[in-house]
C-alpha cells in the first residue's frame, strides 16, 4: 500500500459486501416467492422484499464505487486522500440512511408521512430524510475526492471517475423532485435511473476497469488512456439519447419511438468496447500478474456486461419489439444479466485487487474467489437464460394471445423453479467470494515463502 489514506477503502468495501449478501438473500427470498407466492406473505411481503433487494443493490454498488475512488485516486493522483475524517463521516451517514431504510421498509414505518415514510417511486423509494443524507454523504465525496484530484497530478483515469461520480450525484437530485402528472414522473424518474446505469455509472466502470489493465497488465498508460477516451465518447453519444427507450409508452410524443430505437441500439457499442479494451490489454500485457482472480473478475466483467447490458439490452429495444416484450421477464433476463456484469463484478474485481493489498498479504484464497466468480456467473447466466425463454413464452401467451396475466404465471412455474436454482448457484458464490476476502488464510506461493502483493 503506497498511501496510507488507501486504508479508507477497507471499511468501504467491508460494508459493500455486508449490503451485498443482504442483496442476494432477498433476491433468493423472492425467487422462493414466484414458486410459493403465499411465502412469507403475512411476514414480509413481496413489495418489500423486492424494495430491500433492489434498494441494497443499488447502495452496496455506489458504497463499492466510493471504496474503489478511495483506493485507485492517492494512486493516480499521487498524494494522500484530502480528508480522512470526512471520508468516515460519509460512511457513517450511509451506514445511517441503509439502517434507516431497512427498518423503514421491513415495519412499514411512518407510513404517509412527507419526511419519515417511504415513497412509492421504483428504486428510489427511501424517505425524504434518507435522501437527504444521502446527498449530504456525495457532497461530502466530492468535496474530498476533488480537492484530492485537483492538487495532485490529473490523469484521464482520475478525469473520468469525477466526471462520472460528479454526474451520478447531480442526477440524484431528481429523486426529490415528484410531480402529480404520472408521465411526467416517469420522464423524469428515468434521468435517474436510466442516465445512471446507462451513463454516469458507464464512466465509473470504464475509470476503474482502466485502472485494473493498467495495474494488472502493465500496458502504457497512454494506450489505456486512448481506450478510455473513445468507450466514453460512445457511453455518452449512445446512453443520453437512448433513456427514449424508455419513453415508448408512457405518453410523450411519437417521436422518442424513433430516437430511443437508433440510440439503444448504439448503446452495445461502448460495452463491446470495453469487452475488446479489456482483452486487448491482457493480450498487450508485459506484466504476470500474481493476482489472477482479480483478471479473472476484470475480464468476466467486461464479457457479461457485454452480453446483458448490451445484447441482452438489443433484444428488445426496438420499438416494434419492446411493443410486445416491456415489463415481461425478457426485463429481467436483460436487468440481472447487465447489472451482474457490469457492475457486480465490476466491484468484486476492485475488491479482489485491492484487499490483499489493504491487509498487506499475497493475493490470497484466489482458488475460493475464482471458483465464487464461476459460480455466481454461472449461476446468472443461467437465470437470464431461464428468465429469457420465460419472457418468450410470457410475451406470446400474454401479449399476443391475450391470456390473463396470473393464467400466464402458473404456466411459467417450472421456469421461476429452474431461477430459483439459479439463485441459490448466486447465492453460495457471494458467501464464497466473501469468505475468501476475509478469512485469515493464506495461499502457499512456493514452500517456505510468501510475497507481498504486487501492486
Amino acid at each position: 500500500m503506497k498511501y496510507q489514506t488507501q486504508k479508507i477503502a477497507y471499511w468501504y468495501f467491508l460494508t459493500a459486501m455486508i449490503l451485498f449478501a443482504v442483496q442476494v438473500t432477498m433476491g433468493l427470498i423472492m425467487g422462493w416467492i414466484y414458486v410459493d407466492g403465499n411465502f412469507l406473505a403475512e411476514i414480509m411481503p413481496f413489495n418489500i422484499v423486492r424494495m430491500l433487494h433492489t434498494n441494497s443493490l443499488v447502495v452496496w454498488l455506489l458504497t463499492g464505487f466510493f471504496g474503489a475512488a478511495y483506493y485507485l485516486v492517492p494512486e493516480e493522483s499521487e498524494r494522500e486522500i484530502h480528508s480522512p475524517n470526512i471520508a468516515y463521516l460519509q460512511l457513517i451517514i450511509l451506514i445511517v440512511g441503509t439502517v434507516g431504510v431497512v427498518l423503514t421498509y421491513t415495519f412499514n414505518l411512518f407510513e404517509g408521512n412527507f419526511l419519515l415514510g417511504k415513497e412509492g417511486r421504483e428504486f428510489i423509494e427511501q424517505p425524504k430524510w434518507v435522501k437527504a443524507g444521502i446527498v449530504i454523504a456525495a457532497l461530502l465525496f466530492l468535496y474530498n475526492i476533488s480537492l484530492t484530484v485537483l492538487k495532485g497530478r490529473k490523469t484521464a483515469i482520475t478525469n473520468i471517475l469525477l466526471l462520472g461520480l460528479w454526474g451520478l450525484s447531480l442526477l440524484f437530485l431528481f429523486a426529490f423532485y415528484n410531480p402529480g402528472n404520472l408521465a411526467l414522473d416517469k420522464q423524469y424518474w428515468w434521468y435517474i435511473v436510466h442516465l445512471w446505469v446507462e451513463g454516469t455509472w458507464e464512466l465509473v466502470m470504464a475509470a476503474i476497469l482502466g485502472f485494473l489493465m493498467l495495474k494488472l497488465t502493465g500496458v502504457d498508460r497512454e494506450i489505456v488512456e486512448k481506450w478510455l477516451y473513445v468507450i466514453v465518447a460512445t457511453a455518452l453519444f449512445s446512453g443520453i439519447l437512448g433513456t427514449g427507450h424508455h419513453y415508448y409508452w408512457i405518453g410523450t410524443p411519437g417521436y422518442w419511438q424513433w430516437i430511443g430505437s437508433v440510440f439503444s441500439s448504439l448503446e452495445v457499442v461502448p460495452f463491446f468496447g470495453m469487452m475488446a479494451f479489456a482483452f486487448v490489454m491482457v493480450w498487450k500485457g508485459r506484466r504476470d500478474h500474481p493476482n489472477k482472480a482479480a483478471l479473472l473478475w476484470a475480464l468476466g466483467c467486461a464479457t457479461l456486461a457485454f452480453f446483458g447490458a448490451g445484447v441482452w439490452g438489443f433484444l428488445h429495444t426496438l420499438h416494434g419489439i419492446n411493443y410486445y416484450t416491456h415489463g415481461t421477464q425478457i426485463t429481467a433476463a436483460h436487468g440481472h444479466l447487465a447489472f451482474f456484469g457490469a457492475y457486480v463484478s465490476l466491484n468484486l474485481a476492485i475488491i479482489s485487487y485491492a484487499m490483499p493489498v489493504l491487509k498487506g498479504r499475497d493475493p490470497y484464497n484466489q482458488v475460493l474467489n475464482m471458483a465464487s466468480f464461476w459460480l455466481m456467473s454461472g449461476g446468472m447466466v443461467f437465470m437470464t437464460f431461464t428468465l429469457t425463454f420465460a419472457g418468450t413464452i410470457q410475451t406470446h401467451l400474454q401479449r399476443v394471445n391475450g391470456e390473463y396475466f396470473m393464467d400466464v404465471q402458473d404456466q411459467l412455474w417450472i421456469f421461476f423453479v429452474m431461477r430459483f436454482g439459479s439463485g441459490v448457484a448466486v447465492v453460495l458464490g457471494a458467501l464464497l467470494f466473501i469468505y475468501a476476502m476475509l478469512a485469515p488464510r493464506r495461499e502457499i506461493i512456493a514452500a517456505g515463502s510468501s510475497r507481498q502483493p504486487a501492486e
